[in-house]
């Protein structure tokens, strides 16, 4: 589920993703609009895959906010601005399906755990770097959602004192320093003072520099492109050593469209900061791994939360 579309795919363990399909989020004063764009989906995707109604176990919902999955209430999910809503009660009246709920980046890590590079991992965190910054923990195999399953928001660790303004409201939050959307906020910040760039497209518009045009822009040597990513892999490396100092884990996985995008350029230096700031003795066998499953891993995780929460093997 995202603010500006909603992906949806019929999945089993045995053929993976069999369909899917992509719609534009509906927009509107009634947040019940966003319910029926939902149903309209998952009806759609049912009957174009000639489907029984016996044959679909269960639909799984990715919510991009924090959300108690045993009740279904979505606490608070800015971007589609829903707050103390339950989805699960108001979707099960429009389908004849149960419904599951969990955090998007929790569903990734689940689906990174069970059918990407985190098979082995014991101790593994997954980050999707994007919109925002938001993370996923495995502990001793198992995802770990925290008291209020709000554990995870590791993009609203401040990393500077009088950083810019969060969307949460704080100050000089992780996200708010080296997301997709702070990489664009600075870019065309220095592109208003005359900075010359191949992005200089941008310097007046209100469109985001979608992850494409950075990844070329890099590819073509453009400074201030690699200028203002260089930082953000640097702030991203020293958080990433801070979590490992305090949690010796095994594994790091990153995902998200900017790091699918630039992986190649973005990964090495992001372990170069990672080195500088971890401690040898938490850090000697962790790795650091752009994920193979990229928005498909929220999909996939959707399988073991069902199996989780339904006892039933899908």
């Amino acid at each position: 589920m995202g603010g500006t579309k909603i992906l949806a795919a019929l999945i089993n363990s045995e053929e993976g993703i069999i369909k899917r399909i992509k719609k534009p989020t509906r927009t509107g004063k009634n947040s019940d609009d966003y319910i029926k764009t939902l149903a309209e989906s998952i009806d759609e995707i049912v009957k174009d895959s000639a489907l029984k109604k016996e044959q679909v176990a269960a639909v799984c919902l990715g919510v991009p906010g924090s959300v108690n999955p045993f009740t279904g209430i979505i606490a608070m999910a800015p971007n589609l601005g829903l707050k103390n809503y339950n989805i699960k009660e108001k979707l099960e009246k429009l389908i004849p399906y149960p419904v599951i709920v969990e955090n998007d980046v929790n569903l990734g890590a689940l689906g990174v755990k069970y059918y990407g590079l985190g098979k082995d991992a014991k101790d593994m965190l997954v980050v999707f770097i994007g919109t925002g910054i938001g993370a996923g923990f495995i502990f001793d195999g198992k995802l770990f959602r925290g008291a209020d399953y709000a554990a995870g928001e590791i993009g609203h660790i401040k990393v500077e004192k009088n950083g810019p303004l969060c969307g949460c409201g704080n100050h000089g939050c992780f996200e708010a320093v080296a997301s997709r959307t702070a990489i664009d906020r600075e870019i065309k910040k220095d592109l208003k003072n005359g900075e010359k760039s191949i992005l200089k497209e941008f310097a007046s518009s209100d469109k985001q520099i979608k992850s494409k045009a950075l990844a070329n822009a890099v590819k073509k040597d453009d400074k201030l492109a690699v200028k203002h990513l260089g930082k953000a892999c640097r702030t991203i490396g020293r958080v990433l050593a801070d979590i490992t100092n305090l949690l010796n884990l095994d594994l790091i996985i990153l995902g998200g469209g900017v790091v699918e995008a630039l992986d190649k350029f973005m990964i090495p230096l992001i372990k170069e900061s990672f080195k500088e700031n971890a401690l040898p003795s938490s850090s000697k066998g962790l790795k650091i791994l752009p994920t193979k499953l990229g928005d498909d891993a929220a999909l996939y995780g959707g399988i073991p939360l069902a199996e989780e929460f339904l006892k039933i093997k899908i």
